[in-house]
């Protein structure tokens, strides 16, 4: 994928296990000439948890990107009118989020950077990491696999044995999702 001089909004929220798989697709992003606009969900900013720190995170994110990530609606409001990005990517995607996409809901920095992409119909990009994907989310992934300018990062369940619900995003799969959705195409399959 060639990304030189995209604008591209990131959008990571509190699948804290997941974090660690976004960093390299994040840096492929940036070295490939992308400028990215990080921006994070509360539980991101404030929760610290076994798979790292919150500052932690904040400060690897703005490492790669060389920006501080954006945190409020305040912050996230002038996507919409500024046409500030050519894609949004959610990664990883609650299912938290992915529900409030679903109703459209935009009462967090992601949601209401998606609803702003989605408003100028330009594309969002979605990376799953929810533990109730084919529980109480599977409507809500089956909403927005039918919605316009949404477009998944091919998925899969992580560990059907003990987590028979959860499924989760192959992240290394981003950069090629991104490409496709750019394009208006979902990168397939989608299920893996």
């Amino acid at each position: 994928m060639q990304a030189e001089s995209l604008k591209i909004g990131f959008g990571v929220t509190g699948s804290h296990c997941t974090i660690p798989e976004i960093w390299d697709a994040l840096e492929r992003l940036v070295a490939e000439g992308a400028e990215v606009f990080p921006i994070i969900s509360s539980s991101v900013r404030t929760t610290d948890t076994r798979f790292g720190k919150a500052a932690e995170i904040i400060d690897r994110l703005q490492a790669i990107t060389g920006r501080f990530p954006w945190t409020s609606l305040v912050e996230v409001e002038p996507i919409g009118p500024r046409r500030l990005l050519d894609i949004m990517v959610v990664a990883p995607c609650t299912g938290t989020t992915l529900a409030k996409l679903a109703v459209g809901i935009s009462d967090t920095p992601v949601t209401l950077a998606c609803k702003a992409q989605l408003r100028n119909k330009r594309p969002v990009v979605l990376a799953l990491a929810t533990n109730d994907a084919l529980g109480a989310n599977f409507t809500n992934i089956a909403l927005l696999s039918a919605r316009k300018n949404l477009y998944f990062v091919p998925y899969r369940q992580d560990n059907p044995v003990d987590k028979e619900y959860s499924m989760i995003a192959k992240m290394e799969l981003l950069p090629e999702t991104i490409a496709a959705a750019l394009q208006g195409n979902q990168l397939q399959p989608v299920l893996l």
